[in-house]
């Protein structure tokens, strides 16, 4: 049972839920960029949310299958079409021996997700499959995947489930993210904090899956951003010598030296991560205890749609 690659896009690789513990070790956890869509990719073809799954970045991939499986695709819009015929995203697909799966640029978003019901038989490293591309480990081969990859998948044993939710809307060209101030924002003058809050920023062509780099306003420290270096959460944002900022993601490094101004929530990093080059980010301060509360709101209703996929009738 496998799925073979025919043409793999830009950067299509296996993400997880991330690897976990190892931060003391030096290795950042990775995983899926938009683990909303991971998780709700895997929950269509009746996989635990945090089974690996191929993540595609502005291109998607061309593959066939050499069994009858269950996929679903989720996150960005890249038409696509099961042996020339179109196919919607947010539900189960029932896929047979010598299908083609095929996409196309991203019309929205910047990243799809494609969950094989079973998943993919690859090895487990450090309680992972996911890619780490700068340490070449994990995922199919620890690189990204090329034509020809023979990916082995799980035997799901599931016959196919008519599964399906409602698709998100369109991106906007403009977003805000919910963050928290700190843990460096006194390094920063008042002015700087109300520029960071008051302006509108760009995402660059330089954004990738360590960091999203913006550029805009630049932000004014009192005595400089160089600190000693400390730990780097998901969401982190970063403010370098250039003064503009950098949200820190699924691959950032696990400490650094620059002073972080906020950390965008738990809550958001999920649009955070569909935010193509070009989109416009403002920040919105929020309390700890709303970023607390957004949070349990996003576990709650993730819960209640795994009961409904999972075994509701």
């Amino acid at each position: 049972m496998k799925l073979t690659i025919l043409s793999p896009g830009p950067l299509s690789t296996i993400q997880d839920a991330g690897r976990f513990g190892v931060l003391g070790k030096g290795f950042s956890p990775g995983g899926a960029m938009d683990t909303e869509a991971m998780a709700l990719a895997n929950l269509l073809v009746g996989n635990a949310p945090g089974v690996g799954v191929i993540e595609m970045t502005m291109l998607g991939i061309t593959a066939r299958f050499d069994c009858d499986c269950v996929i679903a695709l989720t996150g960005a819009d890249m038409s696509a079409r099961l042996n020339e015929c179109p196919v919607e995203r947010y539900g189960s697909i029932a896929v047979h021996p010598g299908d083609v799966l095929s996409m196309k640029a991203a019309k929205t978003g910047m990243r799809a997700y494609l969950a094989v019901a079973g998943g993919f038989d690859l090895p487990v490293v450090m309680g992972s499959v996911s890619t780490n591309l700068k340490c070449g480990l994990g995922g199919f081969q620890g690189r990204k995947l090329q034509a020809g990859d023979e990916l082995p998948l799980n035997q799901s044993g599931a016959a196919y489930r008519s599964r399906r939710i409602s698709p998100p809307g369109n991106d906007p060209d403009s977003i805000s993210l919910r963050v928290l101030l700190g843990p460096q924002d006194d390094a920063f003058t008042k002015q700087g904090i109300d520029t960071f809050l008051g302006s509108a920023y760009t995402v660059t062509d330089k954004a990738d899956r360590m960091g999203l780099r913006l550029s805009g306003d630049k932000i004014e420290s009192k005595h400089g951003v160089d600190i000693l270096s400390d730990g780097i959460a998901a969401g982190s944002v970063q403010i370098p010598a250039s003064g503009e900022p950098i949200i820190m993601m699924a691959d950032r490094q696990t400490t650094g030296g620059y002073a972080k101004i906020a950390t965008v929530i738990s809550a958001d990093l999920s649009r955070a991560a569909q935010a193509r080059p070009g989109t416009r980010i403002r920040f919105v301060r929020v309390t700890e205890a709303e970023a607390v509360r957004l949070r349990r709101e996003a576990e709650k209703k993730q819960k209640q749609l795994e009961y409904e996929l999972l075994y509701g009738e």
